[in-house]
């Protein structure tokens, strides 16, 4: 049986295919699309490409400007924070909104950080709030410059097949994951995501007032534990915590309404989805 989340993904990637840019000798990926309305840009984790983040560009791209990288091959979390700044001047993002997921969201709190005058506002998601600890679990104990590019693919395949088994459900976003792991993320770029974390920087001081900041968590995200989720939000003190009740460490790939939902709501736009009731805790 074709899945679904696979072609509905490579139908919009050749709607909307990858841009390149070369950003201080970095080569960057990156999906644009709207051309009105107020700035989002889309930081993925460790196993997405800005494609990943198909259904909300779908759903925003009519009322949002949206620019949605995928990382070089070089680098790391404060390189990138600059060369992020530099993207943002070259497409006439003057300020965004800066969402970033797993990776991402440690990423765009670095961002929001360094270039408070860029960030409208923050959005960290499914995140860390310190990289502290990272380099003795798997698979970030590996030599990650040496190791056979096959162990760390099937590293990655074990934990992925595990939340299989206990998400059948979700099959069809494992395989999808499993296919950016398997290739569709070159190995010099999966080495580069991984060694971002295990090399990275404390995050710096965030000097922008709470009612710009909201996290989202999923309570059943396999990959933040409760602690970090509860280290996230006492560090940035968010004027909105999302929690979803269920999806994953991917929960803008299997709950895109309700994902839209909650973007809309920052962006300050009408809400069109369901919205947040009774069913997902929002704390303010």
């Amino acid at each position: 049986m074709p899945n679904r989340l696979i072609a509905d993904r490579d139908r919009f990637a050749t709607l909307h295919p990858e841009r390149r840019i070369l950003i201080r000798g970095r080569d960057w990926g990156y999906v644009q699309a709207g051309d009105r309305g107020p700035a989002l840009l889309l930081i993925p984790g460790t196993l997405g490409r800005g494609d990943i983040f198909w259904q909300p560009i779908e759903a925003l791209k009519d009322r949002v400007r949206i620019v949605a990288v995928t990382y070089p091959e070089s680098g790391g979390v404060i390189e990138w924070a600059e060369d992020l700044a530099e993207l943002c001047g070259r497409l006439g993002l003057d300020r965004a909104t800066v969402l970033g997921s797993s990776l991402g969201g440690y990423v765009a709190q670095y961002f929001a950080a360094a270039h408070p005058r860029l960030a409208e506002r923050l959005i960290a998601a499914n995140t860390l709030h310190s990289v502290a600890g990272v380099g003795d679990r798997p698979p970030y104990s590996s030599d990650l410059d040496h190791a056979p590019i096959a162990e760390v693919r099937a590293g990655f395949g074990r934990g992925l097949g595990a939340w299989r088994d206990s998400h059948p459900e979700q099959a069809e976003l494992v395989d999808l994951l499993m296919a950016e792991v398997g290739g569709r993320i070159p190995e010099p770029e999966l080495r580069t995501r991984l060694n971002a974390l295990k090399r990275g920087p404390e995050l710096p001081p965030l000097d922008l007032p709470r009612d710009r900041i909201a996290t989202v968590e999923t309570a059943d995200d396999p990959l933040i534990p409760p602690p970090v989720r509860d280290a996230v939000r006492a560090r940035l003190n968010p004027s909105v915590a999302y929690r979803f009740e269920w999806g994953g460490h991917f929960p803008y790939v299997v709950r895109p309404d309700l994902y839209v939902s909650l973007l809309e709501e920052q962006l300050g736009l009408p809400v069109t989805g369901q919205g947040w009731g009774d069913g997902e805790r929002r704390a303010r």
